[in-house]
């Protein structure tokens, strides 16, 4: 039906996307330099091995795979790296993503799905949080994740660019089937360290902060099966296909799990102990995010069909015993 760009196509969610999008019928053409991603997880169609920061690399992507559409991944996501290097942070998410619409303006492909995060919000001023919550990014990564958004809404307003932004939260769970799952280098998402702690791969999982104001005293996020996110976006790029105007929405639950729901959650699915101990707060950390939004169902009709906290730990530790990505 259509080719789709996905830059970051070989990390986490861009390679769940990409197979959904073969799923549906589209053909997915990875774009990535390898850095974070795994050529393993290119499982769905061809990759171009590329940077965002060369705009020649981008210009010969284009010129090969003759998109129709761009899902967009490809960004540093380390809260606690990019209060240490934000200069990390802003030449790769913004230049990169800046280089990458320009390629796209000069190869007059204008649909953009674009991965964005509630990183952008920092501190919750409500309960839940909808996509007009005021915008005041506490760290470096949702900084440049919000000025890539801004940057994206002026390329819209001043051409005929349409793009769907989706801010979501924490992402867990792997592909049912175990063809693919989350995997990183280190490892940084808190549903893999866990069970690394239940598996015996690391001593224990340590909870940053046990004092924040909330039940149990750590921090609550609203976690997203991956492959109900990759489904938004799949949705998202059907949505610019049919002629749909530009949106921004948040793919969540809901409701959230605290950091010793979850852990508590992975002894009861793996039958085992979680090793644990209580650490310092990490810079930049709200106590909760949590998504209170409907108009990525009522617009996409998106639903959830994944995301209960007993099935991401399930898929996730059924994808443990197929063999991670080897390094």
């Amino acid at each position: 039906m259509a080719t789709v760009l996905v830059t970051g196509g070989a990390g986490y969610i861009g390679s769940h996307a990409c197979k959904l999008l073969k799923a549906a019928g589209h053909k997915p053409v990875v774009f990535d330099n390898f850095r974070t991603g795994w050529r393993e997880a290119v499982k769905f169609g061809p990759y171009i091995e590329g940077d965002l920061l060369n705009p020649a690399d981008l210009d010969a992507a284009f010129s090969e795979a003759q998109p129709d559409a761009v899902m967009h991944f490809a960004a540093l996501s380390n809260v606690g790296e990019s209060t240490q290097r934000p200069d990390l942070y802003w030449r790769n998410n913004v230049v990169g993503s800046m280089n990458l619409l320009d390629a796209m303006a000069r190869a007059s492909v204008n649909q953009l799905v674009f991965s964005s995060t509630c990183a952008i919000y920092g501190e919750a001023q409500t309960e839940v949080m909808t996509e007009d919550h005021p915008k005041n990014p506490i760290n470096p990564y949702g900084a440049s994740k919000l000025a890539m958004e801004q940057m994206i809404e002026d390329y819209c307003a001043a051409s005929d660019l349409r793009a769907v932004t989706f801010r979501y939260f924490n992402v867990a769970g792997a592909d049912p089937e175990g063809q693919i799952g989350e995997h990183h280098e280190p490892e940084t998402h808190l549903v893999p360290l866990v069970l690394d702690a239940v598996a015996g791969d690391r001593a224990e999982i340590t909870i940053f902060g046990d004092d924040y104001a909330t039940l149990d005293g750590t921090c609550i996020r609203d976690y997203l099966h991956v492959m109900d996110l990759a489904d938004a976006h799949v949705r998202g790029i059907d949505w610019l296909l049919e002629g749909g105007a530009p949106l921004t929405l948040h793919p969540g639950t809901g409701s959230g799990f605290s950091v010793r729901e979850v852990i508590d959650a992975a002894a009861a699915v793996t039958n085992r102990p979680v090793p644990q101990k209580i650490g310092p707060r990490r810079a930049g950390d709200p106590p909760k995010l949590v998504s209170g939004s409907k108009e990525a169902e009522e617009k996409l009709g998106w639903k959830l069909e994944h995301s209960t906290m007993e099935q991401m730990l399930r898929d996730t530790w059924r994808w443990r015993a197929t063999g991670l990505y080897k390094t």
